[in-house]
């Protein structure tokens, strides 16, 4: 199983479910982009330590980590293993002196630890394919992208659109990195091509 290293990008407000953000995993060396939804206090722990903003009192994350470290206790990697039914799921691989464990995690609680111990994050090949978008040269196709804008506006859905339009669709959501409505796209476009196999 190839494993591919990943970077925090950035958090963006949802531009498809109100009240919840994306955090934007980047592939090391690589055009991937993954976008994964989360809640506003998992955002805010994220966001916190990608500011370098010290609040006044530690915050569970930030508690979590100094009683690790008060035990000797490190975190080697966040590994995001899985994706199933729309979620991410990761494990924290953590080691002392005497031995090595992995826990089960929420992937935005794993991020928000591997930012405050320098750890790195990992996925596999098949889930970075599976649900990340490859950045190609921005091409500025405001026309397609106005139309992206107002079908989610509307409440539309792309079934109606053919596979080439639902390819520039997508690539013009990545260009301006609204990943959440690429998405939706590339959902239906991979039942259109799964469709057009059969």
């Amino acid at each position: 199983m190839e494993r591919v290293e990943l970077n925090v990008m950035g958090i963006t407000y949802s531009q498809v479910q109100q009240g919840a953000y994306a955090l934007v995993l980047a592939e090391v060396n690589g055009p991937y982009r993954i976008p994964i939804v989360v809640g506003l206090s998992e955002a805010q722990a994220i966001a916190v330590r990608l500011e370098n903003v010290i609040p006044p009192r530690p915050m569970p994350h930030d508690l979590f980590v100094s009683l690790a470290h008060a035990f000797g206790i490190q975190l080697d990697e966040v590994f995001i293993y899985k994706f199933e039914d729309g979620i991410f799921m990761s494990e924290l691989h953590f080691s002392s002196d005497t031995r090595q464990i992995s826990l089960d995690s929420r992937t935005s609680d794993a991020i928000a630890l591997a930012l405050r111990t320098n750890a790195p994050i990992y996925t596999t090949r098949e889930i970075l394919e599976k649900t990340g978008f490859v950045i190609e040269d921005k091409h500025g196709d405001t026309s397609a992208h106005q139309e992206v804008k107002e079908k989610d506006e509307e409440d539309q859905g792309y079934e109606h659109c053919s596979i080439e339009r639902l390819e520039k669709l997508l690539q013009v959501c990545v260009d301006h990195e609204e990943y959440e409505m690429a998405a939706d796209i590339k959902k239906v476009l991979d039942a259109k091509r799964a469709a057009q196999k059969d």
